[in-house]
């Protein structure tokens, strides 16, 4: 039997697997899609292809990250001063410049022992365990020995252990934000059509390791492993990446130079003027060589290493710990800071900011998951609370009171503090924000009084999701969620000042554009609609049958917001003279949105997206990118591509990131920062610098 030519290293290029129907997966891949491979099928292909892992680089000997230290020019010069010195006899001076540069070299040392390797921390992000289907039959399996065409079964909360085509699910979605800069779970469809050229966050039809599955199941065929899936891919990517030289070392590179020059004239000078004078040319050498190693600065090393060092304890005081110790000056030389959006600019936690009933606009205070904020009541669309504003109390508003009581009831997430001393979502972020925004109204996640009763979970054909509440005086109603182009169809009514009134068409193209306008401030937009069942109404009868007759209660939009302090951040950065540069891989509506309440980007500005990177060469887009302040949709290469570009054009260089899709690009810029609380492991061990605090400001 042979391998597979898809599953084999064939040199031809890499399989648009996300474009293809599952049939013709599992035929390119010699498997069965229904029992999986074989066990001895299996065993085969991982003799022959290797496990399921990332290559680690050897790790680098002690006694070679020691001798590092030694690599400046004018550590070399020193070192030959030190030599001459004491073929001159002067043992005191060879001494003391000796001390100078073993000093200097084992504090850079000792700063930089903890350095680990990106590689490992990537490894460590593969689900340790999979549930694989081999020749029919379900089993737990060690993650490191899946092969391509192994069929594989995701639920929710399971790390994905591979690259997998889906076979088939139910509300499966994937919080991808560790890889793509994806703000929210990607609704998977293994269905779905996509063309072969499709970016990797809008690959429907396939699941990629490193990621988790935020809600609903599924099953999938495994098309790449190791080193062949994105995961691996970046991993490539961090291991060709060279570290760069600082400003500072770049300086010091030229002073040396400069000395060797400087240096070499004064003996030259020194020793034809002897030599002329009738000197003998022993001992005019030897004066023109002591001339020389004096003026040798030797304890130029010595103290830039010290002011460096106290720079660091300062840092590390302003929760900013710095990782390599040229770090603390790169950081007072940037001139571009390239950011994240994702956990970066934003918190990475999804949260309501604006919700719209028949009776009113209101603006929600408070951002991420602190159940903490106020509802206020607004005029304009999208407008920002003003002194004025009447503070709206859910209590005293029905229709407000009525849309977060389903807020709470139609979801399954619930909040909680976290031990870093914040709050955490267990579950999907959406509707973790809509837990958040009920309890800043006073309504609790769940009510013993009316408890839930029946539920038609999420799915991705009805994109809808409702439960069935019994109400304490013995009846019952339904609760639903969704998509307001499925739900709305769906509704005959919808409440105004707690009554029910009839739904019109003007009515209904009055929510609709509001939907709109909320969608075109890269919004979120969900409906939420309610009824009353009959006493002869099953539970069973199916959606369609229940999710009928609904009235509307109103929208509700929602966003990974700004971090409170990162617009006066950018204010300072654009004052002190620094351009900051937004590179995100979410969608171009939502980074373009951001990028505009952040200061980042002008009212007529546009998202430069990966599809738009990839037409430009090297040489255009490092004319370019000067006028280029958000990109949108980008891999880790196209980070890699704008940080490089950046730097060709002569400036220097920060990238501050926390997904792995951060990581390349992290290293690479002149000085690297990971976030702290929110990073990936491998973003830190590729970093410079790490904000312990996670705060860009």
């Amino acid at each position: 039997m042979r391998i597979p030519a898809a599953t084999a290293d064939s040199g031809a290029g890499p399989v648009a697997w996300h474009a293809l129907p599952p049939a013709d997966v599992a035929a390119r891949l010699e498997t069965d899609a229904d029992r999986g491979l074989s066990a001895a099928e299996a065993a085969r292909r991982l003799d022959a292809l290797g496990p399921n892992v990332l290559r680690e680089s050897a790790p680098e000997a002690w006694w070679w990250r020691l001798l590092r230290q030694f690599r400046e020019l004018v550590i070399w010069i020193l070192l030959a001063a030190a030599v001459v010195a004491g073929l001159m006899g002067d043992w005191a001076d060879t001494a003391a410049i000796a001390a100078i540069v073993l000093v200097n070299a084992i504090i850079g040392f000792l700063q930089e022992e903890r350095a680990a390797h990106a590689l490992a921390a990537l490894e460590r992000m593969s689900a340790p365990v999979a549930k694989v289907v081999r020749g029919g039959e379900r089993r737990a399996c060690p993650a490191r020995e899946l092969v391509p065409g192994d069929r594989i079964e995701l639920e929710a909360g399971d790390s994905v252990p591979a690259d997998a085509r889906l076979l088939g699910g139910f509300g499966l979605r994937v919080q991808e934000s560790a890889l793509t800069g994806e703000s929210v779970p990607v609704e998977k469809d293994a269905a779905a059509t996509l063309p072969p050229d499709t970016p990797l966050g809008d690959r429907r039809t396939i699941v990629h390791a490193g990621t988790v599955t935020a809600a609903g199941r599924g099953e999938a065929l495994v098309v790449a492993t190791g080193m062949h899936t994105e995961l691996g891919r970046i991993a490539g990517l961090l291991d060709r990446a060279a570290p760069q030289a600082t400003p500072l070392q770049r300086r010091l590179g030229e002073l040396g130079r400069v000395l060797v020059v400087v240096c070499l004239v004064v003996v030259g000078i020194v020793f034809l003027l002897e030599v002329a004078r009738g000197r003998p040319v022993a001992e005019v050498l030897m004066r023109a060589v002591s001339l020389a190693v004096a003026a040798v600065p030797e304890g130029l090393p010595a103290v830039v290493t010290v002011v460096l060092a106290i720079g660091l304890q300062r840092m590390v005081a302003r929760n900013a710990l710095v990782r390599r110790l040229p770090g603390v000056e790169t950081l007072g030389s940037v001139t571009v800071i390239c950011s994240d959006k994702t956990g970066t600019l934003t918190r990475n936690e999804m949260t309501v900011r604006e919700i719209v009933t028949a009776g009113g606009r209101y603006r929600v205070t408070g951002g991420g998951y602190a159940p903490h904020g106020e509802f206020f009541r607004v005029a304009d669309e999208g407008a920002a609370p003003a002194p004025d504003d009447v503070v709206a109390a859910p209590r005293d508003d029905p229709d407000l009171g009525r849309l977060l009581t389903i807020a709470a009831r139609c979801n399954h997430a619930t909040v909680q503090p976290s031990r870093s001393g914040g709050w955490e979502v267990l579950g999907d972020p959406t509707e973790g924000a809509l837990v958040v925004a009920a309890l800043k109204g006073g309504v609790p996640r769940e009510n013993p009084s009316e408890p839930v009763v029946f539920e038609l979970p999420f799915d991705s054909d009805r994109k809808r999701m409702s439960v069935v509440v019994r109400r304490m005086d013995g009846s019952h109603g339904l609760d639903s969620k969704g998509a307001t182009e499925t739900v709305l169809p769906r509704c005959v009514a919808e409440r105004v000042r707690g009554r029910t009134v009839p739904l019109t068409d003007d009515r209904r193209r009055a929510i609709l554009a509001a939907a709109e306008g909320l969608a075109h401030r890269a919004l979120r937009v969900l409906s939420l609609a309610c009824r009353d069942l009959a006493a002869d109404e099953t539970f069973e009868a199916g959606p369609h049958r229940l999710e009928r007759d609904l009235v509307h209660v109103g929208l509700v939009g929602m966003i990974d917001p700004p971090r409170d302090e990162a617009q006066r951040a950018v204010a300072r950065c654009r004052t002190a003279g620094i351009r900051p540069v937004m590179i995100t891989g979410d969608h171009p509506a939502t980074a373009l949105a951001i990028g505009r309440e952040l200061g980042l980007a002008e009212d007529d500005g546009r998202a430069v997206t990966g599809a738009d990177l990839d037409a430009l060469s090297d040489e255009r887009l490092a004319a370019e990118v000067a006028e280029i302040a958000v990109y949108a949709r980008v891999s880790a290469e196209h980070k890699l591509r704008v940080v490089n570009a950046w730097r060709q054009a002569g400036q220097v260089v920060a990238m501050t990131g926390d997904g792995v899709n951060d990581a390349p690009a992290v290293k690479a810029a002149d000085i690297g920062i990971a976030m702290g609380i929110a990073g990936t492991d491998v973003t830190k061990e590729a970093s410079d610098m790490v904000l312990t605090d996670d705060n860009f400001a």
